[in-house]
């Protein structure tokens, strides 16, 4: 798989505490970064205005209820996919959606498949990542305070991936469970010779 977006350690402010937690109404178990194609969700939520050291997110986050849970949503790219991948806020975007109590984040990506097997209408619940990103900063531990290292052996949460997995299968659209994201600098996308690259890996 090729996305052209970033992986990202989720933590805190200045930066080693997390944001106050917000008022019940407006808090949320998990967390939704729409990917393109995917700017709205549910009617009845209520946008909740957060300030954050980093600048503004993408869109302020919608609290709303699906399937009887809690659920912050942003759309990466802005509600009309006003923002290129370089220019996505995604420290904003993390830190806005612990200010409202998001512990837990699902971000689906329409990405590019290395493997002929895997064509469009595939979905990957992914178990790895190489981050190829660069000219960035890779972190929201990076202002004063203690100095944080993050552990990145297994990227991403084995609870959410086995959710994930779970949930796609109940709904008949069979995942593939494991896969590496490749993450490059978007906005473009690899030549050829760097796609094969990346596939022989």
């Amino acid at each position: 798989m090729h996305a052209t977006a970033g992986p990202l350690s989720l933590a805190s402010s200045d930066v080693t505490t997390p944001p106050p937690a917000p008022a019940a109404a407006h808090r949320a178990e998990i967390g939704v970064l729409g990917g393109s194609g995917f700017y709205s969700w549910f009617p009845e939520a209520r946008e909740v205005r957060v300030e954050t050291p980093f600048g503004p997110p993408s869109e302020m986050p919608l609290v709303g209820e699906v399937g009887g849970r809690s659920v912050a949503f942003i759309p990466r790219h802005g509600k009309d996919h006003r923002l290129p991948p370089h220019r996505v806020n995604y420290r904003a975007n993390l830190w806005a959606l612990a200010a409202v109590g998001v512990r837990q984040v699902l971000a689906p990506s329409a990405v590019g498949s290395m493997l002929p097997q895997l064509g469009p209408g595939s979905l990957v619940v992914p178990d790895q990542v190489i981050d190829r990103t660069w000219g960035r900063e890779h972190t929201l531990y990076d202002a004063v305070g203690s100095v944080v290292h993050v552990a990145f052996a297994d990227p991403y949460c084995p609870r959410g991936r086995v959710a994930a997995v779970t949930a796609a299968a109940d709904q008949g659209w069979a995942p593939r469970d494991g896969g590496t994201l490749v993450v490059v600098n978007g906005p473009r996308f690899s030549t050829r010779a760097e796609s094969r690259w990346h596939a022989s890996l």
